[in-house]
C-alpha cells in the first residue's frame, strides 16, 4: 500500500462518526445495575466456582464431604462433655455445648467468608489474566462455598438440639433467619472490599487473620451476654459492644436455637437468671438497623471494588 493510499484510508476512517463501545452507563446506580446484570449472565460460572472450592477442600480425601459432618460433631461433643460437664461450664450456662456450638456455627460462616473472600482474587490470578468476566464473582464464590459448609454444620446443630431435648415450637426459631442474613450481608461487603484491597496491599490478608481472632472474643460465643451486661451494662462500652453486627447476629441465633429449649429454661430458673437478660431488650430494633446498614455497606463496597478492579491484572 502506497503512502497516498494510506493517507486516503486514514482520512476516510477519521471522517467516520464516533460510536459508543460501552453498553451501560457509568454512575452510582446505573453502574451497579449494569454490574448486577453481568453477574446474572455469569451465574452458571458462579455455581461452578462454588463447586470447585467445595471439591478442592477435600480433594485427596477418601471420605470427602463426610468430614464436613465429622469435625463439627467432634467439636460439639468436646464442648458439651469436656468443657460443659467436666470443667463445669454447665453450672453457669445451661446446655453449654449447644450454646457454644450455635455461636461457633455462625462464626464459622463469617470467618470463612472473610478469609476466603480476601484471598479470592489472588487465588484466581491466572483466570483473571486470561478471561474477561466480572471479577466480583470470585468473592461471591467464597461466600457461596462458606454458606454450603455452614449448612452442613447447621444440620449437625439441628440434630443435636433434638437429641439433647432442646427442640421446642416457638416463634423464636425464626430469629435464625435474620441472624444468618446479617452474617451474609456483612461478610459479602467485607469480602469484596478486602479482596480488592489485598491485590494492592498484601498485608491485608495477615491483618484479616488477626482481626478474625480478635472479633471472635468480642462476640458472645464462649460467654453469655448476661455476663457482659453484669460488668458493663448501662455504659457507653456496652453500646460499643453491641455495635458489632456479629454480636447481634450471634445473640439472635442463640435466641433461636438455644434459649427457648426446655433444658435451658430449667437451668436458668435454677440459677435464678431471668431469660430476658440473656439478650438486649432492643434486639429486634438492632437486627433491623444492622440489616439496613449492611445493605448500604454491600453497595458501597461493590462500588469501591469496581473502582479498584481496573488494574487487577497488572498488580497480580
Amino acid at each position: 500500500m502506497t503512502d497516498i493510499a494510506r493517507r486516503e484510508r486514514a482520512a476516510r476512517i477519521s471522517a467516520l462518526p464516533f460510536e459508543r463501545v460501552e453498553t451501560h452507563r457509568r454512575g452510582l446506580f446505573a453502574g451497579t445495575r449494569g454490574s448486577l446484570s453481568q453477574l446474572w449472565k455469569f451465574r452458571e460460572l458462579l455455581g461452578l466456582l462454588v463447586r470447585r472450592e467445595l471439591k478442592a477442600k477435600y480433594k485427596d480425601s477418601s471420605l470427602g464431604f463426610i468430614w464436613s459432618f465429622i469435625k463439627p460433631i467432634m467439636l460439639l461433643l468436646i464442648y458439651y462433655f469436656a468443657i460443659g460437664q467436666f470443667l463445669g461450664a454447665q453450672r453457669s450456662i445451661p446446655m453449654f455445648g449447644i450454646f457454644v456450638f450455635a455461636g461457633l456455627v455462625l462464626w464459622g460462616l463469617y470467618s470463612e467468608i472473610l478469609v476466603g473472600g480476601t484471598m479470592s482474587i489472588l487465588q484466581n490470578a491466572a483466570l483473571i489474566k486470561k478471561v474477561s468476566l466480572p471479577r466480583e464473582i470470585f468473592p461471591l464464590a467464597s461466600v457461596g462455598s462458606a454458606f454450603v459448609n455452614f449448612l452442613f454444620q447447621a444440620v449437625v446443630l439441628a440434630v443435636a438440639v433434638v437429641a439433647f431435648g432442646q427442640a421446642t415450637a416457638t416463634w423464636d426459631v425464626f430469629y435464625a433467619i435474620p441472624a444468618v442474613l446479617i452474617v451474609l450481608v456483612y461478610g459479602t461487603a467485607l469480602a469484596s472490599l478486602l479482596a480488592a484491597l489485598n491485590v494492592y496491599l498484601r498485608d491485608v490478608q495477615y491483618l484479616v487473620d488477626v482481626a478474625v481472632l480478635m472479633l471472635f472474643w468480642l462476640s458472645p460465643i464462649v460467654y453469655s451476654y448476661q455476663m457482659v451486661a453484669s460488668v458493663i451494662g448501662g455504659t457507653w462500652i456496652e453500646s460499643v459492644y453491641l455495635a458489632n453486627p456479629i454480636t447481634v447476629a450471634v445473640l439472635a441465633f442463640q435466641r433461636a436455637v438455644w434459649l427457648p429449649g426446655p433444658a435451658t429454661q430449667t437451668g436458668l430458673a435454677e440459677l435464678g437468671v431471668d431469660p430476658t437478660t440473656m439478650y438486649p431488650a432492643d434486639l429486634d430494633i438492632r437486627i433491623i438497623i444492622m440489616l439496613a446498614i449492611g445493605a448500604v455497606l454491600v453497595w458501597l463496597s461493590h462500588r469501591i471494588f469496581l473502582r479498584l478492579q481496573g488494574n487487577f491484572a497488572q498488580e497480580i
